[in-house]
């Protein structure tokens, strides 16, 4: 039989004996030999990216500005009419993503923190992009109720539009773990909405009584990464464990992912138990996790063909190793992993795929970059 423990051990001797080796900025992983490019710098702690049509780039800066790379060159100044934004902890501007109709309606989706008269909380709007303006601004979201007591962290928040014209969005729990296990809360849920914000009539806590119709699950911690797997219909998350227990879990409507009442991590410095224990029965294991954790950030499903070794392969940032973590995938579960770049540019914010079919890497620093994975010659 075998144990979580035992499962444990064998994904650590997995992730050793694949474990990326570098040389100056030139990284192997197996027979692939690959390169970071720098392809902007100077960013202020950048969050989020999104890849328009024209290959031009939209990055976010939890600082509070949304940026264009045009033509692989950071604009001077910042994308203007954007909300107020509240920049405190971990809040910011977060996540942003294209309507899926981009091309035809030019509307964009943008997470960030913003202040109530009951504290703080994640909000999102819908606006449509007029060169370097937004404009036609609606706030499709706001997460509630909102919260404060001086934990200004755990806001999420990443955005996934779908082709069925769905809107997806992670939050966390604030800090306050308690509230994840509350369907009349938003907090330690993921969200999903039709494309104007508007609830779908097929959400699953719809009709329960008190439930925050917006929600799909509940039990999650602080999720910060989010993708859609191809040729299936799965929905890929992960999120921060506490210490230890980082998650990456398949999304199904209305499942309870456990937190805080099961985890594979303890509580901060001290080491004592969290909850009852790993494993309770209604509530769902995670497909991998990760002691110690990685801190993860940022996902996605390699398609390209600048990379044909990795088709297929889930790829997530780590802010406390500052890796790119490599997962192969196999009928929904995990069978390999490599840890790849090993700290060499710092906190990995975000990973995604551009159109070129190269891998593009944020890094969280206040002199931030935007990274374009190459093969090496």
């Amino acid at each position: 039989m075998i144990t979580n423990k035992n499962r444990y051990i064998s994904l650590i001797l997995m992730m050793v004996l694949t474990t990326s080796v570098q040389a100056d900025n030139v990284f192997k992983s197996g027979n692939v030999s690959f390169k970071a490019q720098t392809v902007a710098d100077k960013l202020s702690h950048p969050w989020g990216m999104a890849f328009l049509p024209d290959g031009n780039i939209l990055v976010t800066e939890r600082t509070g500005q949304l940026r264009l790379v045009e033509n692989g060159k950071l604009k001077p100044t910042p994308i203007s009419g954007l909300p107020e934004i509240a920049v405190i902890g971990q809040g910011g501007v977060l996540d942003v993503a294209l309507h899926p109709d981009f091309e035809n309606n030019q509307w964009i989706y943008l997470s960030f923190s913003a202040k109530g008269k009951d504290g703080y909380g994640t909000e999102v709007i819908r606006g449509r992009l007029d060169g370097m303006e937004l404009k036609d601004i609606s706030k499709i979201f706001t997460a509630s109720p909102k919260g404060d007591g001086g934990r200004h962290i755990h806001f999420g928040s990443r955005l996934l539009t779908t082709p069925d014209g769905k809107l997806f969005i992670t939050l966390g729990d604030r800090g306050d773990q308690d509230r994840a296990q509350k369907l009349d809360d938003h907090a330690g849920s993921l969200i999903r909405l039709n494309d104007d914000g508007s609830v779908p009539e097929d959400n699953p806590f719809i009709n329960t009584k008190n439930a925050k119709p917006e929600s799909y699950t509940l039990g999650n911690r602080n999720m910060q990464g989010i993708a859609l797997q191809p040729g299936t219909n799965l929905l890929w998350t992960h999120e921060h464990g506490p210490q230890g227990g980082d998650e990456l879990n398949i999304m199904t409507p209305g499942t309870n992912y456990g937190w805080p009442v099961i985890t594979y991590g303890v509580n901060y410095g001290i080491g004592t138990k969290i909850g009852e224990g790993t494993e309770k029965e209604g509530m769902a294991q995670p497909v991998h996790y990760w002691i110690p954790s990685i801190a993860p950030s940022g996902m996605v499903f390699y398609t390209g063909d600048k990379f044909p070794e990795w088709k297929g392969n889930l790829f997530v940032g780590s802010l406390r190793f500052g890796q790119l973590v490599r997962l192969e995938i196999q009928d929904g579960k995990v069978i390999n992993e490599e840890r790849m770049i090993n700290g060499k540019h710092g906190r990995i914010r975000d990973v995604r795929q551009g159109p070129d079919g190269a891998l593009y890497l944020l890094t969280d620093e206040s002199n931030g970059e935007l990274l374009r994975l190459e093969r090496a010659e």
